[in-house]
């Protein structure tokens, strides 16, 4: 077995000479043959190792013999020692989560703790090859995802360096005759034999099978495991690249956009992987009823015929179909900004919901072709002017039109996606007549000089908010 993990450690290069390893150990045999081994290489290699301890508090006393005699074998071998009391049954009930789930969270956070504070180089794992057709296994019948499917990682960054798992090449006998080998009487978790848990049910029932078959199928899984996340992480650089041409974000990281044109041009497998981009970065966490449901839906949308339709995802997320675009919006921030109804004095300057600034002044000027700039001649009962969002029954005109045109129909005409009208910026006079439909079109005002009063010029000058543009994200 030591040669066999020799070889599987150079392959990989999984380790490197005077580095320090975090060595993670429950006490079982897995960890504990692992943490024999890597001390066996202290001396050539040049490792400082450090065994990383955790009581989950929920085996009670059983757990915390662990820790103690996880304790005692590191004072015997002479290697440094953290332990550590996690309160799992608290957070599992704070996050609301199952209680494998928020040990596996707190864990690792315990570990990112303690590799940065030691500086480490490696987390080893004693994760071993039974492991990883196990995880395959459950994949495959739990997700349609190619990443998923997978299988663990032999080596993937953590904070300050790497987690590791030289073991992924060896079974679980092949551990525990090692074990034998050496003396070690690791703790048995009897858990591992409930089979309500999915991973034991494998374990005890489908993993036998399938040894009877062919007693190496780690061996192959392995392999496939390893050339399956080769070819996602060529895809993932390629989708990554691809994002930055075909995704436009707010900086707030509450809105995205793709023109469906352009996106559908690529293969469907970049066009998945762009999806799960996208809701990498505006869910920050993804939702646990994420589902391939969802994607599926999604790529419906792309080939509706209809020119509006939306779906719901989870938390809100609202995904919209918009003439040719596709537009992922949270409902709850998108309401927050919706209306809003704003006065401006000449001269004077308004900040709008968006960040957007519109500014008035007094002006000599006739006319500008600007679509951003507006210049009208308004009478005294025109002021103030005011700057909102669009009502029910708005109506403009301007010059060449016979009467008066809806808003609504200038937005439908204009191909405006039926969510940003009704944040769309209109300004209208005191008396209620809408002057200019920003960026779309500028009205003709109705006053005229009557009872002897003043006309005035007055310019409008628009300035778009900085928010928005490309996005920087990585698969999570």
């Amino acid at each position: 077995m030591k040669e066999k993990v020799y070889q599987f450690i150079h392959r990989h290069q999984l380790l490197q000479k005077n580095s320090t390893v975090l060595v993670g150990v429950s006490g079982g045999p897995d960890s504990m043959a692992l943490l024999h081994f890597l001390s066996s290489l202290r001396s050539h290699w040049n490792l400082t190792i450090i065994a990383v301890t955790i009581d989950h508090q929920l085996r009670g006393k059983q757990s915390i013999d662990d820790v103690n005699y996880v304790r005692k074998m590191c004072h015997q071998w002479q290697i440094k020692c953290i332990d550590a009391s996690l309160n799992v049954p608290a957070y599992q009930a704070e996050a609301n989560v199952g209680a494998q789930v928020a040990a596996r969270e707190l864990r690792y956070k315990f570990f990112a703790e303690q590799m940065d504070l030691f500086a480490a180089d490696f987390l080893a794992l004693g994760h071993h090859g039974d492991d990883q057709v196990e995880t395959m296994l459950m994949s495959l019948v739990r997700s349609s995802s190619a990443r998923a499917l997978s299988g663990i990682p032999v080596k993937r960054p953590f904070t300050s360096g790497y987690i590791i798992r030289p073991f992924l090449c060896v079974t679980k006998n092949e551990i525990e005759h090692y074990c034998n080998s050496y003396d070690i009487h690791p703790r048995i978790d009897p858990s591992n034999e409930d089979t309500t848990y999915t991973r034991n049910y494998f374990r005890k029932h489908i993993i036998p099978l399938m040894k009877q078959q062919n007693p190496n199928v780690h061996t192959f899984m392995q392999r496939l495991s390893e050339s399956l996340q080769q070819d996602e992480r060529f895809l993932r650089e390629k989708a990554q690249n691809l994002v930055y041409k075909l995704v436009t974000f707010n900086k707030t990281r509450t809105e995205a956009m793709i023109n469906i044109d352009k996106f559908v041009k690529y293969p469907q497998a970049l066009q998945r992987r762009i999806y799960h981009l996208i809701l990498n970065y505006l869910y920050r966490q993804l939702p646990k009823n994420l589902s391939s449901v969802h994607e599926e839906d999604f790529f419906n949308l792309l080939q509706h015929k209809k020119s509006h339709v939306q779906m719901n995802f989870p938390q809100a997320l609202v995904v919209e179909k918009s003439y040719q675009s596709i537009i992922f919006y949270f409902q709850d921030h998108y309401r927050q900004r919706t209306l809003y109804h704003k006065v401006l004095y000449v001269p004077g300057q308004l900040k709008l919901p968006d960040g957007s600034v519109l500014r008035a002044q007094y002006t000599n000027q006739q006319r500008t072709t600007d679509q951003y700039t507006y210049i009208c001649t308004v009478g005294t009962d025109d002021l103030p002017l005011h700057i909102r969002t669009r009502r029910d029954g708005d109506r403009m005109s301007w010059k060449g039109l016979n009467g008066r045109k809806k808003i609504k129909d200038i937005f439908i005409d204009e191909k405006i996606p039926k969510r940003k009208r009704d944040t769309w910026p209109i300004v209208s006079t005191d008396r209620g007549e809408v002057l200019w439909l920003i960026g779309l079109k500028k009205g003709m005002s109705t006053c005229s000089k009557t009872n002897n009063e003043e006309l005035t010029r007055i310019k409008l000058t628009f300035e778009k908010s900085s928010r928005g543009g490309k996005m920087t994200c990585t698969m999570i």
